[in-house]
């Protein structure tokens, strides 16, 4: 059972669809908000914490012109209110 607020592994499995999808709305929010074009790629690792819903910490490669970069994504989600929020997006190891 997930701790309150504490950050953890998530409950799914790393590579499963459904991070997959949260993974690719993040590229594809961040795109939206930098029009830029960067392609989701794989995802690398996953924790979430138990807020109002689940937070997402993921971490994920996606191409920037053909180079293959590293970025950490924030995503909300709250399923009863069919809610997903890109909270951050950053590169890592800029």
């Amino acid at each position: 059972m997930a701790t309150l607020g504490g950050v953890s592994e998530p409950k799914v499995a790393q590579n499963s669809l459904e991070i997959d999808s949260l993974a690719q709305f993040a590229v594809d929010e961040h795109n939206k908000k930098q029009n830029s074009l960067l392609e989701f790629g794989k995802v690398i690792s996953t924790k979430e914490q138990v807020v109002a819903g689940t937070m997402y910490y993921i971490t994920l490669e996606a191409s920037d012109g053909g180079e293959k970069k590293t970025y950490e994504a924030k995503v909300w989600v709250k399923p009863w209110l069919n809610f997903k929020e890109l909270q951050a997006f950053e590169l890592v190891n800029a």
